[in-house]
């Protein structure tokens, strides 16, 4: 008897075999075209511009294998060192100014405001502007001669002589720092302000009831659930300004002397400007393993909470 049991188990087995082969085939059929687009997309640019930086690739000549000859060169330049430091000046300052103000924003957003969905929606117009419009803008504002800011802290009072904005500098990085963090506010206080609600409010009707204050309310609840959104919107951020362009090329095309020097303008002047291929690509690549261990770090912080 248990023979004929098992024997008939047999068909059902292998129908149920087949059934989840082909339903993994059609997952397979159905993610091949994202699969397929990633590689060409993706993985074919990436891994050719590998192997451009490790050549001494010059345009129009194919060059030849160097090994990492572009990387110890880049090394010993000190433009490539101070592009190094603007560029860590740049990410660090811009990401902290926009998680900060972020979150003020989206608390002030959350409260009930008149006006409220008018506002959040304008909120969003320096991100949905295209950047190379709302940069041209700025640099008018920033201008030596006519600059709007200039005019505005003379009336205030606040400053005795025009700042010199893009051809100082000191103030040259202050603007890019200022324009990019007003175009990347707005993703940031969205963002906050998805995650604050989703947080229940019996938690803080709770905290009212036992005695809290408002500041203990967000440092003890507010702040903690808030985390992982702020660790999600920090690490893209973090990765979309390092590899930023458009602003510091738009406003000081990396000066005035190298000051506000970026890896991407820098990689940009080099391959392109100079024809130095395989020399620009390990400019683009020398911060990638640095990125990916800052992600590999971040992904396991949110996995963890």
């Amino acid at each position: 008897m248990a023979a004929i049991a098992h024997a008939e188990r047999l068909p059902a087995r292998s129908w149920v075999a087949r059934f989840t082969k082909s339903e993994a085939l059609t997952g397979y059929g159905l993610i091949s075209p994202a699969v397929f687009l990633m590689l060409v997309l993706l993985a074919y640019p990436f891994v050719l511009a590998v192997w451009i930086s490790l050549t001494d690739r010059v345009l129009g000549e194919p060059g030849k294998f160097i090994g990492i000859g572009n990387y110890l060169k880049l090394l010993q330049d000190p433009l490539f060192r101070q592009t190094v430091w603007n560029s860590f000046v740049y990410t660090i300052s811009t990401v902290f100014l926009k998680m900060f103000l972020g979150v003020i924003l989206a608390l002030i957003l959350n409260q009930e405001i008149p006006c409220r969905n008018l506002i959040r929606g304008a909120i969003l117009l320096p991100w949905i502007v295209p950047t190379s419009l709302s940069v041209l803008t700025w640099l008018w504002m920033f201008d030596s001669l006519f600059s709007v800011v200039n005019y505005i802290l003379l009336g205030l009072g606040l400053i005795a002589k025009k700042i010199p904005w893009l051809g100082d500098p000191f103030w040259a990085m202050v603007s890019v720092i200022i324009v990019n963090t007003w175009r990347g506010l707005p993703f940031f206080a969205v963002s906050f302000l998805a995650g604050l609600m989703t947080i229940p409010k019996e938690l803080y009707e709770a905290a009212e009831t036992d005695g809290a204050r408002a500041f203990r309310q967000f440092w003890y609840i507010t702040l903690p659930l808030l985390q992982p959104v702020i660790a999600v919107v920090v690490l893209f951020s973090t990765i979309w300004t390092f590899a930023d362009f458009q602003i510091v090329y738009i406003l000081t095309h990396g000066g005035p002397i190298n000051a506000t020097q970026i890896f991407a303008t820098m990689a940009y002047d080099v391959a392109l400007v100079a024809g130095r291929i395989g020399e620009g690509s390990g400019i683009s690549l020398f911060l990638f393993p640095a990125l990916l261990i800052v992600i590999f770090l971040m992904l396991r912080y949110l996995r963890r909470e």
